[in-house]
């Protein structure tokens, strides 16, 4: 039985392309065929979790029926003038929302690193979209639930495994919308750009620096550890720059396909990566890498603790409240990507240099008569932000823990 995983060999592509064709003729004429849609999403959903995932296609399928459950039962109860919108049934229906994801997460912290039966792939980002959905439903913003939307929104299957995460009005007006003849040929010219330098992203430069190089340089860093301190040699430097190189062009590669096979079917998918080592500072490279994670955690997390502890009078000082929000947001991250020490430490070193970065932007904005501002200064934040991007992800890469305790 054909077992595809998406994005990762040829005969996905080739299927891709013979799948979509008939709709893409559709669309170039003004049609948006969605019967055809949903049946190509149902067999590319059934091609990624048939034959060995098997058991990931039956969560997921549980995974819908029950998120579909909680975020239809919350409509209802938040629209029906007889509730007065109860903080604490809305935190419930967050709580249950997120409950597979936290089990998924901490099964192999006590099943001796055994993965949960109800766990599947992508069930993080399909958990960031329906909370997301129950977030704007207590705000008010959205004011219809539509079943077979909420499925289509839920189950787009080119975003389906890793993103990027997209938001439930936004995909919706999309969906509903179909792009004039002009527009349609604009979107394909972007979506083929898009999978083209995806190809060169993931599969030219992603394999140099990953397949290739990274397990030679790992190989020379491990021999080193008992003849330098720390295990700090020329090669653990040299791990650090290409995986990081590894981490971009991979990660990357694969969002490019998923918003170039997106706009290929009329959906302005957003794009997740923009220039981020071209950053000048921290704050900014979270405006450039993995944005519709980093937004979502802006959104969802920072800036609703920030309001609420301003609204509850929490602390006096904005910009302690602003720290306790980074410190928050960033360990959060840092649990989600895994129970490990070195994920947590990645989380609270990126919520350091933030709260270090505003400390200095506020005494820039005090002081900039004297402080130079020019083309050095400019190129060497530039560095000094990419080499500490790159030191993060070091510590993401969990080397260290190889080094010091195994």
């Amino acid at each position: 039985m054909i077992n595809l995983q998406p994005y990762q060999n040829p005969q996905y592509f080739i299927l891709l392309l013979v799948a979509l064709l008939p709709l893409m003729f559709g669309l170039y004429h003004g049609h948006r065929w969605r019967i055809y849609e949903s049946f190509v999403s149902l067999l590319f959903l059934f091609f990624i979790f048939d034959a060995e995932k098997t058991n990931q296609g039956i969560a997921l399928i549980a995974y819908t029926v029950i998120q579909t459950l909680i975020v239809k039962c919350y409509f209802s109860y938040h629209t029906n003038k007889k509730y007065n919108n109860s903080f604490w049934i809305f935190t419930l229906a967050i709580v249950l929302s997120i409950l597979q994801l936290v089990i998924v997460k901490f099964t192999p912290l006590f099943a001796h690193g055994h993965d949960s039966i109800v766990g599947f792939l992508g069930i993080s980002y399909l958990t960031f979209k329906t909370v997301g959905m129950i977030m704007e439903i207590r705000d008010g913003a959205i004011k219809e639930f539509n079943l077979w939307k909420f499925l289509h929104f839920l189950l787009f299957f080119p975003t389906i495994s890793s993103g990027p995460i997209d938001r439930y009005r936004r995909f919706i007006k999309d969906y509903d919308h179909v792009p004039s003849q002009d527009k349609y040929v604009e979107l394909i010219g972007k979506g083929l750009h898009n999978i083209f330098l995806g190809f060169l992203y993931k599969f030219l430069l992603g394999y140099l620096f990953g397949t290739l190089w990274l397990p030679q340089i790992q190989q020379l860093a491990l021999a080193q550890r008992h003849t330098v301190p720390f295990g700090i040699s020329i090669y653990l430097i040299g791990y650090m720059y290409c995986y990081s190189m590894y981490l971009f062009f991979d990660f990357a590669g694969y969002s490019l396909f998923a918003v170039g096979v997106s706009y290929l079917m009329g959906i302005e998918t957003p794009v997740n990566f923009n220039k981020p080592f071209a950053a000048h500072n921290l704050k900014e490279f979270w405006n450039r890498w993995h944005m519709t994670l980093s937004f979502w955690f802006r959104d969802y997390i920072y800036m609703r603790f920030v309001f609420w502890a301003m609204k509850h009078k929490l602390l006096k000082s904005r910009i302690a409240m602003a720290n306790i929000g980074y410190l928050l947001l960033f360990l959060t991250m840092g649990i989600w990507h895994g129970e490990t020490w070195y994920y947590i430490v990645y989380g609270l070193f990126h919520a350091l240099v933030l709260i270090l970065t505003d400390a200095w932007l506020r005494f820039k904005k005090k002081h900039r008569q004297h402080i130079p501002s020019n083309w050095f200064t400019k190129y060497f934040a530039i560095f000094m932000t990419f080499n500490t991007v790159c030191f993060s992800f070091l510590i993401f890469s969990g080397i260290l823990d190889k080094l010091w305790f195994n």
